[in-house]
């Protein structure tokens, strides 16, 4: 009998253990083959969601392009490989190179591979995708005829981006206004350069402004610039995807007095507008989510100068601007506070180990109790204590440790919401916006939300609120009279296989009712996909659906990081993630064990005992039709369904 993974076998690097210890006598298969099974039940070819985009907040076919990247699933034309995985692909996340890059990869997490030996590098075969498509000058599709509808999109982040890309796909024109002089958000004013390359940002981003009906507005800002009652009369439905741009300070008594107290959306904006080139001596930054990881690098990197004298705020909130890089810069001190273990920082693991090989001292299970001021009310340290966390309050520890780090400039990275100036009765008491769960803004008809402005999270949870929206938009402009059904439960972009079978004219004809006699029996007909269930929407397997004994312990293809040591930090802004070649990105794909979908390893042909199971004629066979079965044959002895790697099989139906 097949077992589950035990942590012991995995520790000796055994990837599974087909039987437990004792089992040493083979079970009788008479009554299996021979005397069949009297519930009549054949194979059944099941669909489920893989964990992996169970787990993407975007709803990326992410097994879809990793079987296009490994050559199992192919275009029906020319179209190349690289090509067909980026159509895939972006058919959740125009953004594969950006995301590819600094995604935190829930997916991973997800991964049925992690019990076998490790997840498959799913983000690195994403950044191949994006990299290569940049590379290929690919664009997207934009020959859907207009609908002579319009949208107005507040805010030019990759939530605004993402819903202008899929209401053009839809036919529908957008205007993307910004306040700022170009667009990107957060991701382009929040994250550093050597983490997601400016030139590859750019051209995710023209891809989508160069498609007709896409227009942009910068540096203006509705509610100010221009008035939302106008923008009701002008366009058919308003999307607001705000983003947050406003940072949290710390909960001591004295932030709002001590003007070295500056918020990390504050910092970083200004080191990505280049009006920051160094800072203060000795920085501090509260925080432990990835936000506070790129203060404390990019700190680390900028350094400051031997004499240094400026009021370090100034050049953090963008006061003043450094218009020359000195060449007598030295490295700063800089310090990282956070409320948990190392182990369970919220920021990525590798980002965390990263920030200490470049100096960066860390602080865990703390929280700030005081800023200690100056006779001029300036910071000059940071007190913090020892702390807990009781629910979702941190709550110092009693007699618990207190430390007195000192700091000319102290960085909150605890949180952010959004600036609602002018347009505050959009918004609710806490600086965002109500969705309901079609993203549509309660009591606002034809007002519409998504990204951080309903809750600061991923960017790819932006980018996958985004679609929704845009589906729920697109549903408002052409059938509105018709209520909205509900969302399924896995949420979007699957694999289907009827697509697939037009892709290849393989289509099952149209069914005319009344012309059939007897629908009973009739899987050698072609009106229907048979003995085919898609649970996609409703279901996500697990690797306990598995056969896990097929798959064999293979290492993941890493890629590296080019990250410098303390002595070698400052100045140091080569980008950190180096791509993977191209024969380590298909390497790599070729580890997805593809659950929940065929990939074709013939398992169920090779073991049927009858003969029964066979592979679909090469002219009639496509990705998810692989194999079928003879009906005739099949005495529903179970054993395709046992050795199924992928679980895809199921015993159902009556034969």
């Amino acid at each position: 009998m097949a077992t589950s993974p035990d942590d012991k076998s995995l520790a000796n690097g055994l990837t599974f253990r087909r039987f437990e210890d004792g089992d040493n006598k083979w079970d009788s298969m008479e009554d299996a083959i021979f005397r069949q099974d009297t519930s009549y039940k054949c194979p059944t070819y099941i669909q489920k969601t893989p964990p992996c985009q169970g787990s993407c907040p975007s709803g990326e076919d992410i097994r879809g392009w990793l079987q296009i990247i490994r050559g199992i699933e192919k275009p029906a034309g020319e179209m190349s490989m690289q090509e067909y995985a980026f159509r895939r692909s972006t058919t959740a996340n125009p953004f594969p190179s950006m995301m590819g890059r600094v995604c935190p990869a829930p997916c991973q997490d997800g991964c049925n591979r992690n019990d076998v030996d490790d997840f498959v590098g799913i983000n690195s075969v994403e950044q191949y995708i994006g990299d290569s498509a940049i590379e290929a000058g690919l664009g997207f599709d934009d020959s859907a005829p207009l609908s002579g509808k319009k949208v107005a999109i507040v805010g030019g982040g990759v939530a605004g981006l993402s819903a202008a890309y899929q209401l053009r796909k839809m036919g529908h024109a957008s205007t993307i206004f910004d306040d700022h002089e170009q667009l990107g958000g957060m991701a382009r004013y929040g994250i550093p350069g050597y983490r997601v390359p400016r030139d590859k940002m750019d051209a995710e981003i023209e891809r989508i402004t160069n498609m007709d009906g896409v227009e942009v507005k910068l540096g203006t800002r509705v509610g100010k610039d221009v008035a939302v009652e106008d923008l009701e009369k002008e366009y058919d439905a308003i999307l607001w995807a705000l983003g947050c741009k406003k940072g949290r300070g710390l909960f001591v008594d004295n932030w709002d007095d001590v003007p070295n107290a500056v918020t990390a959306v504050e910092f970083l904006e200004a080191f990505n507008l280049g009006n920051m080139k160094y800072t203060a001596p000795k920085v501090v930054c509260v925080g432990g989510g990835d936000t506070s990881i790129d203060v404390v690098s990019v700190s680390r990197r900028i350094g400051t100068l031997p004499d240094y004298s400026e009021n370090p705020e100034d050049s953090a909130t963008g006061k003043i601007k450094h218009d020359a890089e000195p060449e007598n810069k030295v490295p700063c001190e800089v310090t990282l506070t956070s409320l948990f273990p190392l182990d369970q920082m919220t920021a990525a693991e590798h980002e965390v180990q990263d920030a200490l090989v470049e100096g960066v001292t860390i602080l865990t299970e703390v929280m700030p109790s005081e800023i200690v001021v100056d006779e001029n009310g300036r910071a000059i340290g940071l007190k913090v204590v020892e702390a807990v966390m009781e629910g979702n309050m941190p709550k110092p520890v009693e007699g618990g440790k207190e430390t007195l780090i000192e700091a000319d400039l102290i960085v909150s990275a605890i949180g952010q919401y959004g600036d609602l100036e002018g347009v505050e009765e959009i918004g609710n008491d806490r600086n965002a916006i109500d969705a309901d769960n079609f993203y549509q803004v309660p009591g606002k008809e034809g007002h519409f939300v998504a990204g951080d402005i309903v809750r600061p999270h991923l960017l790819t949870t932006a980018i996958g609120q985004a679609s929704i929206a845009a589906e729920t938009i697109n549903h408002y402009l052409t059938n509105k009279e018709e209520k909205l059904d509900k969302r399924p439960k896995v949420d979007k972009h699957h694999f289907d296989l009827l697509d697939k079978l037009k892709e290849f004219e393989l289509a099952p004809v149209s069914f005319e009712e009344g012309k059939e006699p007897d629908l009973r029996g009739t899987d050698s007909d072609n009106y229907a996909v048979h003995n085919y269930d898609d649970r996609s929407e409703h279901e996500i397997i697990s690797s306990s659906e598995l056969f896990l004994g097929h798959f064999e312990k293979v290492e993941r293809h890493k890629r590296t990081e080019d990250v410098p040591g303390k002595d070698e930090v400052l100045g140091h802004f080569t980008e950190r993630m180096n791509p993977l070649d191209e024969e380590d990105v298909i390497a790599e794909a070729e580890r997805c064990m593809s659950c929940g979908l065929c990939f074709e390893c013939d398992n169920c042909v090779i073991y049927c005992p009858q003969d029964a199971v066979y592979r679909v004629k090469k002219d009639q066979s496509t990705t998810g039709r692989y194999v079928d079965t003879d009906y005739a044959r099949c005495i529903g002895c179970h054993i395709c369904a046992d050795v199924c790697p992928t679980g895809y099989i199921e015993m159902g139906l009556g034969a």
